[in-house]
């Protein structure tokens, strides 16, 4: 049977911390840059209020199927 290899598994773990460390260092330097974060989850209030008024845009939908509470 062949012998595993483990500086090659070792040079790879090694690799793929490297890659997480830049992209982390990378995503820092970005947030720092902008203050909005890259992924958009915060400071979308205005939008996510459009689409509640979307919502009471329809009254006759709110009528049809009372909504029980859980």
């Amino acid at each position: 049977m062949a012998k595993t290899n483990f500086q090659y598994e070792k040079r790879q773990k090694e690799l793929e911390k490297k890659k997480k460390a830049e992209e982390k260092a990378r995503r820092k330097l970005e947030a720092k840059n902008n203050p909005k974060p890259a992924d958009g989850s915060e400071g979308d209030e205005p939008e996510a209020d459009d689409a509640d008024d979307a919502d009471d845009a329809d009254p006759a939908a709110e009528g049809d199927a009372p909504v029980q509470p859980q």
